[in-house]
This record gives structure tokens, C-alpha cells and sequence, in this order.
């Protein structure tokens, strides 16, 4: 079997060619930062109370209408009810003043059947705003932010399948072109509903140019930068755009200017067409081989090292060139990668529920919204540069459990910390951030290393679509906090703990060649195979490889 990396080593490890990709691809992530968490204020829920309507009530009446609750010790205003109109007129009309002639907590209460005021101090519009979603409308926030996850699902499904048949190159700005549009539509929402629906597209174009960049990034780079790309380009210059969004917020507090502001951001992305090459890798395997040639002799020509006459040997082009199309059915082929895939599944669920379900916490915290979510997009910068220097040295396995059970384990602490000590346990959600950040970092080069160049795209799908369950959930997983606020920590870090030990049953990758076919896949190791026999080569070398379960007939006989 041919080996791309071994073929195309005379372009070196660096060069023109490879800065110039990588930094045109990472700019592509800044878009996904921006448009991935929009909703933590368009969908703020500023201070409100109900609306009293301009009736004849004496200036006393007008302020204790409202009645007061205790909320974590402190007297506030309800929310959801107030005192029935008609009673509070009538005593008003009738001279009495309230709390020295009538006890108003014994009046009967109503609910806010005006609708309600809300406070512009932050935001002067949110869809909490505009389409009153409070009180028993409360929900329809965290559907909303479901729905783009379910979007993400959505797309992680066709994505795949996209790229792998139609490139991913043509399915990246394809996707640039879909989120544009809809974030768009989006601002010009005229109900909730539509709102939603608009999310479900533009979480399937976001996921979609996501995972096609990626995949692009890791095979086009050479092995050093393929690290470097999917450790700290990647996620940093999506936390680039993370970071930024809450400055465009402070600026623009109106939420449907904000959405098309946003909108507008991908307009630059139009000219990258032309500076960002086809994946040569995804090109053999179409059997398109003179396309793949005159990209890598481009490659060679920016880098200033000179090709050889012949790239990729025809016997090599032959096997590297599939005759069928691969699927999702194919991972369900053998035991083997059954087994890795739903190991894989597992770990993406977990993570993202802890990572989106931080991430989205931070409208909740005390302080200035805007400011946290800076600190919190902020607190992932190290540990993306941790990841991409430990990734160079350290087994995969070890490094994911690793933060895995960090980010677990300062979330169960959480509540054991007394509510005095607010700045420990906000100090101990960061900590709980920084260990999540990091685990999602490495585990998308971890599963991009253990599939095949065919089934890279689709394997990577899968996984995603594991990981947008746990992202739906994810708002949900929060909401529980207004019943117990410690019960999302518990939920989190249990299954957190709990994904760290399946890890251990996935194969190791560290310093391996990717592969390129389902073959060198099921001979990559790890506890899922089972025993492993002695074959011998072509050229009488002897090696060993998995004994496959459910495998093809000609596994044993590959040189």
C-alpha cells in the first residue's frame, strides 16, 4: 500500500505552502466562534416584572403592586406575578395606603397578564424581549439553544457524506455560504418559531465547515504542522472569534443588528476559494490522480523544492484508489471499529455536555455578561497551547483521561464549596473549563488519527453526531440549576469520570502514520482488538496484526 506522507515527503515538514494553508483554513474557524454562541445574549434574559397598565393607582400602590420574593437571601421583585389588578385599584380609589392599612401579602396574586417590563440597563432587545419568553414561556430559551445543536446533529450526519463524495473543499464554502444566509434570515425573525428553525441550518452549516476544514487541515499538512493545525490553529483561532463576540455584543445590544452584523463577517471568506487547494489525499482515493499531481507540484513549486517526475507509482494509485464509496455502514462492518466508533461516541458526548454546558453557564454568573464571557473564552487559550505542546510527547490516552478526570473531578468539588466562598467555586468552573477545553482539543486529533483517510470524513461525523447529543442536553443540563444548582455539576462530572475509563480501551496513536485504508485501521491495536498473529510479508519480514473478527478475507495477506 502506497503511503501519501512517505510519497510527498520531498515537500518537507514546512514551507510557503503550508503557512499559507494553514493560516487562510484557521482564519475559517474564527466564523464558527463567532456564530456558535451568539444566543448567550441574543437569548439573555434581562431583569423584568409584570407591566401595569396606565390606571388610575396612587404612586404607593403603583410601587408595592409587585410582590416581593427572597431569592438566595435577597428581596427582589417577582417575576411571574403580580397582585390582582382590580383588587390594588380598588383600595387605591378608596384612599387606603399600603402597609399601614392593608397587609398586601395576603392579596390575591395574579399572573402578568399585561406582559411584562423589562430592564434595558444591558440589552435594549433580546428574543426574551421580543416574544416574551419568561415565567411559563421560560423554556423555549434552552429549545432555542437545542435547536442549533440539533442542527449540528443534523449536519454532522450529512457532512460526511458530502465531503467524502463531493470534496472538502467544495463542502467547506459551501457551508460558509449556507451559515451566511441563514444567521441572516435569522435577524429577520418574525417569531420564535422561525427563529429555531433558522438555527437548525445554520448549526448544520457551522458543524459542517467545522469538520470539513478539519478533516482538510489534517490531510493536506505535513505531520508537524497537521498537529499544530488541529491543536492550536484550530480551536485558537476559534477562540479567537469566541473571545471577539463579546465585544461586537457590547457594541451592538440590539439582537437582531447583532445576528446580521455577524451575518455580514463571511462575506471575507469569498476570495479564500482560491489560495485553499483540494485535499490531494481525497483525490487519490477518487482515483483523480492528475489533480492530486498538479496541487502537489504547486505545493512544491511555493516551497522551493523540486518535484520528482513521478509522484504516486501507478501499483500504488491502484490500491489507494477505492472502487465503491465508503458509508457509515462500513464502520458497522467489522467488530473492531464497531467498537472504536462507540468508544469514540461515548467520549464526544461527554465532553461537549461539559464543554457547551460551561460555556453556556456563563450568562448565569455573577458580574458583567459580557466580561464573562471574554474570562471564560480567555481561560481556553492555555489550554489549547498546553494541548498542542503535550500532544508532541505524550500518549493520547493518558493525556485525554488525564484532563478528562480534571475536568470531572473540580465540578463534583464544586459543591462542597459553602456560597460564602464564590470566587473558589468560580475559580474551580474555570478550572472545570480548562480541563473540558483541553479534552476537546485533543480528542479531535485522537479520532482523526485513528480513522482511514475513506472513512475519515464519515468517522468523524459519527462522532460529532455523539457529540451534538451531548450538546443538546447541554442547555438543559443547566436549566436544572434553578431547581438545585448543584445537580449540573454532579450530572457533569460523573460522566466525565466515567468517559476517562472507556478511553483507555481505544488504541494509541502516537507517532503513527494516519491510515488510509479500513486494513490499516483494524491493525492499529488497542484493547478493542483481540489476539494478534505472526504473518509474513513479500519481502519474508514477519509482523504482527490483530486476528480480525468480521474482516475481509485478504487482511492477512497485505505486505
Amino acid at each position: 500500500m502506497g503511503d501519501y506522507d512517505e510519497d510527498t515527503a520531498f515537500l518537507g515538514q514546512t514551507g510557503p505552502y503550508f503557512w499559507t494553508t494553514f493560516f487562510l483554513l484557521n482564519t475559517v474557524f474564527v466564523s464558527t466562534g463567532f456564530n456558535g454562541l451568539y444566543i448567550i445574549f441574543a437569548g439573555a434574559a434581562p431583569k423584568h416584572h409584570c407591566f401595569i397598565p396606565d390606571v388610575n393607582l396612587t404612586e404607593e400602590w403603583r410601587n408595592a403592586i409587585i410582590p416581593v420574593t427572597m431569592v438566595d437571601g435577597e428581596k427582589v421583585q417577582s417575576q411571574c406575578s403580580r397582585y390582582k389588578l382590580d383588587v390594588v385599584r380598588n383600595f387605591s380609589a378608596e384612599g387606603n395606603v399600603p402597609g399601614r392599612d392593608v397587609n398586601v401579602t395576603n392579596l390575591q396574586q395574579e399572573r402578568c397578564l399585561d406582559g411584562w417590563n423589562y430592564s434595558k440597563d444591558i440589552y435594549q432587545s433580546t428574543i426574551v424581549t421580543e416574544w416574551d419568553l419568561v415565567c411559563d414561556n421560560q423554556w423555549k430559551v434552552p429549545f432555542a439553544s437545542s435547536t442549533l445543536f440539533v442542527g449540528y446533529l443534523f449536519g454532522s450526519l450529512i457532512s460526511g457524506q458530502l465531503s467524502d463524495r463531493f470534496g472538502r473543499k467544495k463542502v467547506v464554502f459551501m457551508s460558509l455560504g449556507t451559515q451566511c444566509f441563514s444567521v441572516l434570515l435569522q435577524s429577520f425573525s418574525h417569531s420564535w418559531r422561525m427563529f429555531c428553525i433558522m438555527f437548525l441550518f445554520i448549526g448544520a452549516s457551522q458543524i459542517s465547515i467545522y469538520i470539513s476544514a478539519f478533516v482538510l487541515g489534517t490531510e493536506v499538512l505535513s505531520k508537524t504542522m497537521r498537529v499544530l493545525f488541529t491543536t492550536l490553529g484550530a480551536f485558537l483561532f476559534y477562540c479567537i472569534g469566541y473571545m471577539t463576540l463579546p465585544w461586537i455584543a457590547y457594541g451592538i445590544r440590539e439582537w437582531r443588528t447583532l445576528l446580521a452584523v455577524l451575518s455580514a463577517t463571511s462575506v471575507v471568506y469569498i476570495p479564500l476559494w482560491w489560495f485553499i487547494s483540494e485535499s490531494p489525499r481525497w483525490l487519490l482515493t477518487q482515483g483523480r490522480v492528475k489533480e492530486a499531481e498538479i496541487i502537489v507540484r504547486d505545493a512544491a513549486r511555493k516551497n522551493k523544492v523540486e518535484a520528482p517526475p513521478v509522484i504516486f507509482k501507478e501499483s500504488e494509485i491502484q490500491e489507494m484508489s477505492p472502487g465503491r464509496k465508503y458509508t457509515m455502514l462500513d464502520v458497522l462492518k467489522s467488530k473492531n471499529i464497531r467498537c472504536i466508533t462507540l468508544m469514540c461516541l461515548i467520549l464526544w458526548m461527554a465532553i461537549n455536555i461539559g464543554y457547551f454546558g460551561l460555556s453556556l453557564n456563563t450568562s448565569n454568573l455573577s458580574g458583567d455578561p459580557f466580561m464573562n464571557c471574554f474570562l471564560s473564552a480567555v481561560s481556553e487559550v492555555p489550554a489549547y497551547i498546553v494541548s498542542t505542546w503535550l500532544l508532541k510527547k505524550c500518549p493520547r490516552r493518558a493525556l485525554l483521561s488525564t484532563f478528562l478526570i480534571i475536568g470531572g473531578g473540580v465540578l463534583l468539588l464544586i459543591q462542597f464549596i459553602p456560597d460564602t466562598l464564590y470566587n473558589v467555586a468560580l475559580a474551580l468552573e474555570m478550572t472545570g473549563k480548562f480541563g473540558f477545553t483541553m479534552a476537546f482539543s485533543i480528542v479531535y486529533i485522537y479520532t482523526a488519527e485513528i480513522y482511514p483517510t475513506v472513512l475519515r470524513n464519515v468517522g468523524m461525523g459519527m462522532c460529532s453526531s455523539a457529540a451534538r447529543i451531548g450538546s443538546i442536553t447541554a442547555p438543559y443540563v443547566i436549566y436544572l440549576g434553578t431547581y438545585n444548582k448543584v445537580l449540573p455539576y454532579i450530572l457533569m462530572g460523573s460522566l466525565t469520570i466515567a468517559s476517562s475509563v472507556v478511553n483507555f480501551f481505544l488504541p494509541e496513536t502516537l507517532h503513527k502514520d494516519l491510515p488510509e485504508t479500513l486494513e490499516q485501521m483494524q491493525e492499529c491495536g488497542g484493547l478493542c482488538f483481540g489476539s494478534k498473529k505472526k504473518i509474513h510479508s513479500q519481502n519474508g519480514a514477519t509482523r504482527s496484526i490483530p486476528i480480525l473478527q468480521e474482516s475481509k478475507p485478504d487482511v492477512q495477506t497485505l505486505t
